[in-house]
């Protein structure tokens, strides 16, 4: 490759789309960013319009490329990286939705899997699929899809409903890596990262399931072709006429926090890192080994690359911990999330506040899809600055809940873990993860670490970069934080947020909002 070359990285986030743009080193050359509309159409559903993020997509490329006075052609390959379980259904004929996507934190299809366990099945679902079922996959939001979604030209005669037009083959299901890269290439393509949070997918056998498909009644035909995260050939190239003017290779595709794992190195057994975004999601690399879990924890396809083995890893999946801080912005106590550290420092402690951020149930190692948002131990003393720091402490408790239910699963015990997002840039909340997991907190100088591991799968897909180790070396720390808590104060802390989670659990009602 020409030393004037680089690897584009397309992150489509959960409240925004970024595209980022990496030299050989590893560094950003040029990052645009542009957020998009949340959609609440009922209480508990959360979607987004596709065509907006592929609007968004474009211009976040075009502004990056712009910035630094690179062009299209420069670009060795582009990879992409994209929230994952969020389901999008569209025509196959005009490439336009059938629908809203319906976002990972959607739990319209909350009784569906209820009856789902009642029936018996949740077990077997497991086995297969790694996950625990929940709404947060995708197969009850397909299942919906198919079943509730306006049909397509209703007056139009011959047109059937969107169900006889999928078993048709007239639609395309993809999570969002696919709907773009359809839209980028034409191609109907998705990885194994992605495929492996569908609930569709068998992660042992690296297939779709027919069993699962049955299950949820999914027709073949809708599905895209899994390809490894790296492959040999790209997935696709961009039109030469497109947007880009050029045709650059797509090369690879890691659902997020696939990709965050990917970006932080962690390519051996028992590497971790933990992103803090939305939601929080750690993930242990167990190598070759799927390990099942018996602490709540999900087990999924961490990457392949072309001609190898897939790796597995662990994975704590919270819902809310970056959306935490929003609600705190939401709700007037801050203006500025950039406010929480200093509030939070203003005070000793919270006052024997506990706020658990259950705002749309709890991912693991609860799985409560009924637990709400609950604040304890108010009094008349109470002051925001304290709502604050609990808020920030709610963060860091939740993610000892998924670290200890790690540890007991894979019987490795975490010496340092690995983070980024955006709110590791908050010291205070790094500190105090530190002191609450009694472990060393790792910072990396690059934090676009989620775009840095689809850049670096596109890379060594195309010979931009030639190796592990060469990615390996470009990793470096930006800060280290250790503990400085007493372990038994720690520890005492962490046994009250347990009995204030034991209060949220449960709470929402069918009748209820």
């Amino acid at each position: 490759m020409t030393e004037d070359s680089y690897v584009g990285a397309i992150d489509q986030g959960t409240t925004g789309t970024r595209f980022v743009v990496f030299d050989h080193a590893g560094q950003v050359v040029a990052d645009a960013y542009e957020r998009h509309e949340q959609h609440y159409p009922e209480p508990g559903w959360v979607e987004h319009d596709p065509t907006e993020l592929w609007a968004n997509t474009k211009a976040t490329v075009q502004a990056a490329l712009s910035e630094a006075g690179i062009d299209a052609d420069q670009l060795a390959a582009v990879g992409i990286t994209n929230q994952r379980e969020t389901t999008v259904l569209w025509d196959a004929d005009t490439g336009e939705p059938v629908h809203d996507a319906i976002v990972w934190q959607d739990r319209r299809t909350t009784d569906r899997i209820e009856r789902l366990e009642a029936s018996g099945d949740a077990e077997w679902i497991r086995k297969r699929t790694g996950l625990e079922p929940d709404a947060y996959f995708s197969a009850t939001k397909l299942e919906w899809l198919l079943d509730h979604a306006d049909p397509i030209e209703p007056d139009r005669p011959g047109v059937g409903s969107v169900r006889d037009r999928a078993e048709a083959g007239e639609l395309l299901f993809g999570t969002v890596d696919a709907w773009l890269t359809y839209k980028l290439t034409g191609e109907h393509v998705t990885d194994v990262t992605n495929a492996s949070r569908t609930m569709l997918f068998d992660i042992h056998d690296l297939a779709w399931d027919p069993e699962l498909l049955a299950e949820f009644r999914v027709p073949e035909a809708v599905l895209p072709e899994v390809r490894p995260s790296s492959p040999v050939e790209p997935y696709g190239h961009t039109d030469a006429d497109g947007f880009l003017g050029a045709a650059v290779p797509v090369a690879a595709a890691l659902g997020d926090q696939q990709a965050a794992l990917f970006g932080q190195t962690c390519f051996d057994a028992g590497d971790a890192k933990n992103t803090y975004g939305t939601g929080s999601f750690l993930l242990m690399n167990t190598g070759e080994r799927a390990v099942e879990s018996d602490h709540g924890l999900l087990t999924t396809v961490a990457f392949q690359r072309a001609g190898e083995p897939p790796r597995y890893a662990l994975e704590g999946s919270i819902f809310v911990t970056g959306a935490a801080i929003e609600w705190l912005e939401d709700v007037s106590l801050v203006d500025d999330p950039a406010e929480t550290a200093a509030l939070a420092r203003s005070v000793d402690s919270t006052d024997g506040v506990y706020v658990v951020p259950a705002f749309t149930g709890l991912g693991a190692p609860h799985w409560d899809g009924r637990a709400r948002g609950t604040v304890v131990g108010i009094t008349r003393g109470t002051r925001r600055e304290h709502l604050v720091r609990a808020t920030l402490e709610a963060i860091a408790f939740q993610t000892r809940d998924v670290t200890e239910a790690m540890e007991a699963d894979a019987g490795i015990e975490t010496r340092s873990l690995r983070v980024d997002g955006g709110a590791v840039r908050n010291d205070f909340l790094c500190g105090l993860q530190a002191d609450v997991l009694g472990t060393d907190i790792v910072r990396p100088v690059v934090d676009e670490t989620t775009a840095l591991g689809a850049a670096y799968a596109a890379g060594l897909a195309v010979g931009y970069w030639d190796s592990l180790d060469a990615l390996r070396e470009n990793w470096a720390v930006d800060r280290t934080f250790t503990p400085e808590m007493d372990p038994a104060e720690a520890d005492r802390r962490y046994e009250r947020w347990g009995e204030a989670v034991e209060r949220s659990l449960d709470w929402a009602r069918d009748d209820e909002p």
